[in-house]
């Protein structure tokens, strides 16, 4: 499966065959605005099930959820939005952030497992940037979102997928397109896979792609032992 983020893309531009690559069933959700937000997600099984948005009436319109269902197995492609614009924006993203928690508190209640994929625009740890100490008052090391993400992974039990294979330094996702942070490796790690502690152990392996620079984010490629039924 490959989740997508950032598609900044109506319907009505991605009916090209390169947008529906052989081989794959795929599942595109658009912003009310365009060219602004936007997710998609690509399976080579067809899903039981496709479910839209997370319920909220602020943030369904900028299409940032997308699930897939696959028996037990829900996979979801996610986009949270990033704060670094404005204070505006930052007071935005805790809304979504106070509203996505919710959600995953239903999630958690639910006889399902899932994985969470996607750019969730917070490093989690001093471990998970290059320049930790003078970002702490910088959107996305935020103190409160750090808490937040304590609180998903604490409280609410989920894992993060790549620390369960992966507990070196260095590892980022994300790199500045400003100075020369992408060769010096100065970066974030702000790409996520979040799963339910049921799949914990069934986490094989994770490499953070940089073969070849595609955007500012790098693609995060993880192997699991899961068998769809």
């Amino acid at each position: 499966m490959i989740c997508v983020q950032e598609t900044r893309a109506q319907s009505s531009q991605l009916k090209s065959t390169l947008f529906h690559p052989a081989d794959y069933h795929c599942y595109y959700l658009s912003a009310v605005k365009k060219g602004y937000s936007g997710v998609a997600l690509y399976a080579r099984n067809q899903p039981d099930d496709v479910l839209e948005g997370f319920g909220s009436e602020e943030f369904d319109p900028e299409a940032r959820c997308l699930e897939l269902r696959f028996g037990e197995l829900s996979v979801i492609s996610l986009y949270i939005p990033s704060g670094s614009s404005s204070e505006l924006r930052q007071q935005a993203k805790f809304r979504f952030l106070d509203s996505f928690k919710l959600y995953l508190k239903s999630l958690r209640r639910k006889s399902r497992q899932y994985i969470i994929c996607g750019d969730w625009n917070i490093a989690h740890r001093e471990i998970d940037l290059k320049n930790w100490r003078s970002n702490q008052k910088n959107s996305g090391f935020l103190p409160e979102e750090r808490q937040w993400l304590d609180e998903v992974f604490e409280k609410l039990k989920f894992v993060d997928a790549f620390r369960v294979v992966d507990t070196r330094p260095d590892q980022y996702t994300w790199w500045s397109n400003r100075g020369q942070a992408w060769l010096k490796n100065v970066g974030w790690r702000i790409d996520y896979q979040i799963v339910s502690p049921e799949i914990k152990d069934k986490v094989c392996n994770a490499v953070i792609y940089k073969d070849g620079r595609f955007s500012d984010h790098a693609p995060l490629i993880m192997d699991y032992d899961y068998r769809l039924i």
